[in-house]
This record gives structure tokens, sequence and C-alpha cells, in this order.
């Protein structure tokens, strides 16, 4: 008993000793074992011959706990958006900054939408909202312009936009605030062709 107690911890970590023979080592030393669980896991233990000793552990992590997008990653994102960057933007920074979703995952825009959305951070779109971008139909209708002329006078530069989403959608400042519309493009009516008994064709 003595040379067990001597060398029970090179006996136990032995890897050439069974788990049959722990069993026994374990029977032989202790009386019982109490677990108690709440904030942490509390092992009471009494050995054979009175003395006792209480061992604290933390609760294991759960799956989704293991998997959990770091806080840093989290506040990261948050900046990212801060600065009016659509999700795909943002993912590849955080990539290149060496970030990786809780599963070890590169970030991708869908994946930094869903963690956006499930901790409520307001993307590009939804803050150029609330900054009073129109969308093409609203400006479309306070120029009195169709979608057409909307799109030619926004490629030749004289429309405030910009991208708001990675679906490619554009917002734009109203009208009010536009600097350099050109005139709007006049519809000619088409002109009638007089045929030989004074019809038009």
């Amino acid at each position: 008993m003595r040379a067990l107690a001597t060398d029970f911890p090179a006996l136990w970590h032995d890897p050439r000793t069974p788990a049959r023979e722990r069993k026994r080592m374990a029977a032989l030393l202790l009386e019982d074992v109490t677990l108690r669980k709440d904030g942490e896991i509390t092992i009471h233990v009494r050995f054979r011959g009175g003395a006792t000793t209480t061992l604290r552990q933390p609760l294991p992590r759960q799956i989704w706990q293991v998997r959990t997008t770091s806080p840093q990653a989290l506040d990261r994102i948050a900046q990212l958006l801060e600065q009016e960057r659509t999700h795909a933007q943002i993912a590849t920074t955080l990539n290149a900054e060496g970030f990786t979703t809780g599963a070890g995952q590169s970030f991708t825009g869908a994946r930094v939408h869903w963690l956006g959305h499930a901790h409520g951070l307001k993307n590009l779109r939804q803050r150029l909202r609330d900054a009073h971008w129109l969308t093409a139909k609203e400006i479309a209708a306070e120029l009195g312009i169709g979608r057409d002329t909307l799109r030619c006078w926004r490629n030749n530069g004289h429309l405030l936009a910009r991208l708001c989403n990675d679906k490619g959608e554009w917002l734009y400042r109203p009208a009010s605030e536009q600097l350099s519309l050109p005139p709007k493009p006049s519809t000619p009516a088409r002109a009638g062709v007089a045929g030989p008994s004074g019809t038009s064709l």
C-alpha cells in the first residue's frame, strides 16, 4: 500500500496500466466522491482513513459556445459597419486581418450578414436609409425621370449615389442635394408619313 501511495502518479499515468487496474487503484484509496454542479463543478473527495479534499472545475463549454465567434471579431465587424462597408468588403478585411468564425472558417459576406443580424448590427443599407438616402424608385419619382435615364445619369456621374449592399442595389441622395443634373430627355412624338390617300403610315 505504501509503495502504491508513493508510485501512484507514475502507475496512474503509465500508458501500460489498463483501465481496470486504475479502477482498482482508485477503489483502494477512495471512500466516495460527491459531485455538485451549479456555476461550476464542485468535487468532494473522501479518502479511506477519513481525509477529505474539495476540488473545483469550470463547467465544460457547450458546443454552441465552442463555435461562437470571438468578441474581438464581432467588435471588428461593428467597427467596419460604422465605416459604411458592405458585408463582402467586411469579410475581405476580416480574412486579411486573420479573423475566423467560431467554427474556424474564413468569413464570407453571407456569414457577416448572419452575424450582424443575430447581434442586432445595422447593415450599410439600413444606415444609409436612416441617413435619408433614397431608393431608385424614390429618386426617379422626385426627379420625374425613368429608370433608364436614372441609370444613365448615375453612370455619367451626374448623381450622388452609392452601392448599399452586395446585390448591386444603389441608393441616392435626395433631389435637393443633387448638384449637376443634365436636362431631362424629351420623348419626340412619332412623325406620321403621309400616304397617297393622305393617311399617316
